[in-house]
């Protein structure tokens, strides 16, 4: 059994018994999240993310480690500025709130299954055409660039979403949230609640954010254990987030400004790859990128503070 297959279960085991105390906090049906329990949970994923951190910097090396914590920054950080289009959703087909957290679950966990299966083909296709990096690399400096100019989240209708309108025409669609249910019955005939319609449509837009994402972390590291284990902590710890940012995520104005700089800084790492390597080892590398990312985001995240402060927001 070599160093990967160790982490590996380790990760398995970690994540097996975190669902299940996870599961027993947050997921009961009607059951409101409060403030509180969502900063426990929080702090419970965060914690255990860095621990996984602490024991790859032993099982692996500080290189290794060192990707993984990169990589789940930034994919926290990305959760961070998504949680605001999450609101839009249950606020426009008005979910109640008792409902969120098992409708957040169930997208969720259907959002690490899709992840899964794009990362692995991801992967794949660097492995075997090394130059696709450079498309992504230039992909994330237009994302980047993008995401200075426009604010995404004001302009999301879900409604108009893609995944909604192709339901509506495949699908019987019931107005209602059937009571907790996603399925319903009429005149002995299923029928879909609102509830099935905004589970599909969580995973679908997380799918997309995957778009921006998995390529930012593979310019971070091209090894499948770092790119799935940082995108699904960062993912699983999204639920709990939303309830605990969900009445203040608007109030982080520049934090998409800092994660479009940290994308175009590692899209021209990605484009300019052959250059930076015969100034910088790749331990330095992964130092400077871990340096970037806490830089860009901790500095976006406080001057939003500051300036929340400033206009007494």
């Amino acid at each position: 059994m070599n160093s990967h297959q160790i982490v590996y279960i380790v990760f398995g085991l970690a994540l097996i018994i975190a669902l299940v105390f996870d599961l027993g906090l947050l997921s009961k049906k009607g059951k409101v999240v409060t403030i509180k329990q969502a900063l426990k949970q929080t702090l419970f994923w965060v914690l255990l993310a860095l621990a996984f951190f602490v024991f790859l910097l032993f099982q692996e090396d500080k290189k290794f480690a060192l990707e993984y914590l990169s990589a789940y920054i930034m994919e926290w950080s990305l959760s961070i500025d998504n949680i605001f289009i999450f609101i839009l959703i249950f606020t426009s087909f008005k979910v109640k709130e008792k409902n969120y957290s098992r409708v957040l679950l169930i997208g969720i966990l259907m959002a690490i299954f899709l992840r899964v299966i794009f990362i692995t083909l991801g992967v794949e296709l660097v492995e075997r055409f090394h130059w696709i990096l450079y498309i992504f690399g230039a992909f994330l400096i237009y994302t980047g660039i993008r995401m200075f100019k426009e604010d995404e989240e004001k302009e999301f209708d879900p409604h108009q979403n893609k995944v909604y309108k192709f339901l509506n025409k495949i699908l019987p669609l019931s107005p209602t949230d059937g009571n907790g249910r996603f399925i319903i019955y009429e005149n002995r005939k299923p029928v879909y609640t609102i509830l099935f319609v905004v589970v599909a449509i969580l995973a679908s837009v997380d799918l997309v954010f995957a778009l921006d994402s998995i390529p930012a972390v593979m310019g971070i590291s091209q090894d499948r254990l770092v790119i799935y284990t940082s995108n699904i902590f960062a993912v699983l710890g999204l639920r709990s987030l939303f309830f605990l940012l969900r009445s203040a995520v608007n109030k982080f104005k520049y934090l998409q400004h800092g994660i479009a700089t940290v994308l175009v800084v590692i899209g021209i790492k990605m484009l300019a790859e052959k250059w930076i390597d015969k100034w910088a080892t790749k331990n330095e590398q992964v130092v400077y990128s871990l340096i970037i990312i806490i830089v860009c985001i901790g500095g976006a995240v406080l001057n939003s503070v500051l300036y929340n402060k400033r206009n007494k927001i």
